[in-house]
């Protein structure tokens, strides 16, 4: 429920009453303001920074840790099942991993509109909401295993050039894949009412155990069986009961949705306005990640698209911070949107903030030891082609980090359409760059094309984020910090002994933080400043929940 469509409900009940004896309407006007009050109230809880930086910490672990687990079962199964029986497991790890983002963008859409109607007290909707995107995802899975099902045959023969040999084996173990479609997309669904409700300790108890099960549980079934089938049919197993688990919870969480499933059609057209243009967003952007390696392999060699990648894989697992931070920021931006837009404004200037400062030294450390760490890890000959691409990389990974702020908040606004459309016009100019410089300067053209892409990206949904939080922003400082951090990268990327790229990462790097803390910092600072103070004289304070 927006903030208007609250005030109205509250207009009409108002003009509904004015009709009766003076005693009923006080009876009925007077609880207004409490609910507003409780609602501001409950708001200010879910976007306490306290609380969302735990929850980051959550969601990084929720990553991390089923990533280390991962670095130790995959040689094991590779080893165990061989490299043609492996690949197709690595297909079943994307379905149950990925095939989430398939549901129409009704779980974000679902996400945002119980946040926004718990912000603004309207927590009757709730369970016609829930239920409305639950049923519609389910219906979606539904239809996924079909088609996943009927289309197996096509997938092994034709499409995965799948050896004969394996080809029924792999047939018969995607038809079990098909089976975990309805729980894989219906598990968005129930983990978005947790997410709305800012419990993202309860989710990541349950993703870091689901995501560990997801290379432990091929693990287990190879002393009896190395056949797909079997292996695959565990994997189902493990999603099933995680998704159990999902559902369970965000029942526990709100039951108000035990009274009964309720399903209204009149938020059909709520959720799929949102979530069509979410849908835009997962398909497109994932075009734009990996077109560009496509393009180096037409334009240049495979051989170059090795080089290419393999920077990029290692350089983009720095966005796993404000990636944790933004998933948790999405409900929290929703949620202060309606409740209190300066809470939003200042939470969105505390993340661009602390991702800055997480992300530069970093990515610093990275442009100027690239050569260095590359030749240790893959060879002088691997770093000689791939240090410039590491180093331009560096600097969009900067500006992507920074822009995963803005986009969360145009989102959590309820305006899906715009970064919708921002991708659908990026698309073919980033097309047009990726060709033209890649022709001409090879890959380290291609990396340049990318970063110039997410750079452009990120300075056109500042100025959207700057728009709906009311021209609030320090747009000429922000600009200023930007061109001094691109000045700092580009500095970094000229040739220096390794003694020098210690002396200058260590200038570098004292410089940005006395930055930071002067001037970015300000707010942080006065607050320390309150609690050393009154520590000195015996009293406490109590913090603004930031």
């Amino acid at each position: 429920m927006s903030a208007a469509h609250r005030d109205t409900k509250f207009a009409i009940l108002k003009k509904n009453t004015s009709d009766r004896n003076s005693v009923l309407d006080a009876s009925i006007e007077k609880p207004i303001a409490p609910l507003q009050a409780a609602a501001t109230a409950d708001a200010a809880k879910v976007t306490s920074g306290s609380l969302l930086a735990r929850n980051t910490g959550w969601n990084l672990a929720g990553q991390i840790l089923p990533m280390a687990v991962g670095l130790f079962a995959i040689p094991r199964l590779i080893h165990a099942l061989g490299t043609d029986r492996f690949g197709v497991l690595t297909i079943a790890w994307m379905v149950v991993g990925y095939f989430s983002f398939f549901d129409l963008g009704l779980g974000r859409a679902m996400t945002n509109l119980v946040a926004q109607n718990l912000a603004a007290g309207g927590e009757d909707e709730l369970p016609a909401i829930i239920w409305t995107a639950n049923l519609l995802m389910g219906v979606l899975g539904i239809l996924g295993a079909i088609a996943l099902v009927l289309l197996s045959p096509v997938l092994v023969c034709d499409l995965l050039k799948t050896p004969v040999l394996l080809q029924l084996e792999t047939t018969r173990a995607f038809y079990v894949l098909g089976l975990s479609m309805p729980f894989v997309i219906s598990t968005a669904g129930f983990r978005g009412i947790l997410e709305a409700r800012q419990k993202f300790r309860i989710i990541n108890l349950v993703k870091v155990p689901m995501g560990v099960a997801t290379f432990a549980a091929p693990l287990l079934v190879l002393p009896w069986s190395k056949n797909l089938t079997a292996v695959v049919g565990m994997l189902v197993i493990v999603r099933f009961l995680f998704w159990i688990a999902y559902v369970s919870l965000a029942l526990r969480d709100m039951p108000s949705l035990l009274r009964g499933i309720v399903v209204d059609t009149h938020m059909f057209s709520k959720l799929f306005s949102f979530g069509a243009w979410m849908t835009v967003s997962n398909i497109v952007a994932p075009i734009m990640a990996y077109l560009d390696r496509f393009l180096v392999g037409m334009l240049l060699s495979l051989t170059a698209v090795a080089y290419y990648a393999t920077p990029w894989e290692v350089v983009t697992k720095v966005l796993l911070v404000p990636g944790a931070l933004v998933g948790v920021l999405f409900p929290a931006f929703s949620t202060a949107l309606i409740a209190d837009p300066s809470r939003a404004g200042m939470l969105f200037r505390r993340a661009v903030k602390y991702v800055a400062i997480v992300l530069f030294p970093v990515l610093l450390l990275i442009v100027l030891f690239a050569r260095d760490g590359l030749t240790i890890w893959l060879g002088s000959d691997f770093a000689g082609h791939s240090t410039r691409v590491l180093q331009w990389l560096a600097l969009g990974v900067f500006a992507n980090g920074l822009g995963l702020v803005p986009f969360a908040l145009v989102q959590g606004a309820g305006r899906a359409d715009i970064t919708g459309k921002l991708n659908l016009l990026e698309l073919p100019f980033y097309l047009v760059c990726v060709w033209v410089l890649t022709k001409h300067f090879g890959i380290q053209g291609t990396a340049i094309a990318w970063s110039l892409r997410v750079i452009v990206e990120c300075v056109l949904l500042f100025c959207v984020a700057d728009r709906i939080l009311g021209k609030t922003l320090p747009v000429k400082s922000a600009l200023g910090g930007a061109a001094a951090v691109a000045a700092a990268f580009v500095l970094s990327m000229t040739g220096m002994t390794l003694p020098t790229k210690f002396i200058v990462y260590g200038i570098a790097l004292g410089a940005f933080f006395l930055t930071a803390w002067f001037a970015l910092l300000i707010d942080e600072r006065r607050l320390w400043g309150r609690f050393r103070f009154a520590g000195a004289l015996g009293k406490q304070v109590i913090p603004p929940q930031h």
